[in-house]
């Protein structure tokens, strides 16, 4: 789909997934909802599914959109149902990120439910705003998956 190939990226499988404390899941969006590589990946975890492997985890979103319009809260709205059926918890980062939240004078993806970039045709590349946003959104679901595994 025009992206062009990651070969020295690490690659999960979906059963390695339950090797995990909490998650901040990534992807494109593709008609306002998750791409369909994506879906594929998480229909993959039937088995975790079925054992509840992964209930009770925190796990965000961020996503990349080709335009303003692109549908980036009605992705993530969307792909809760995922996490639903999991047992997960959602993690939204709300306005924590704070005085960036209310950038108006830039383009700039993203929104309470998490993180996110304009992608374009591909091209264009997340800003400085949107890249310290998406750390603030690592960082603040890091520090929720920490307090919930040291409460049990």
């Amino acid at each position: 789909m025009s992206a062009p190939p990651k070969s020295d990226a690490p690659i999960i499988t979906s059963d390695e997934l339950a090797e995990g404390d909490g998650f901040v899941f990534g992807f494109p969006t593709r008609f306002g909802m998750m791409c369909a590589q994506f879906k594929a990946f998480l229909d993959s975890t039937g088995g975790l599914w079925r054992t509840q492997q992964l209930a009770g985890k925190p796990a965000g979103i961020f996503l990349s959109t080709g335009s303003q319009g692109g549908g980036q809260e009605t992705t993530v709205l969307t792909a809760i149902t995922q996490l639903v059926h999991h047992g997960m918890l959602f993690v939204p980062t709300g306005y924590s990120f704070g005085a960036g939240m209310f950038e108006m004078e830039n383009i700039k993806g993203g929104s309470p439910y998490g993180s996110g970039t304009f992608a374009g045709d591909g091209s264009r590349q997340p800003t400085q705003l949107e890249l310290e946003q998406a750390f603030h959104q690592g960082k603040y679901i890091a520090t929720i998956t920490k307090k919930l595994k040291g409460s049990t």
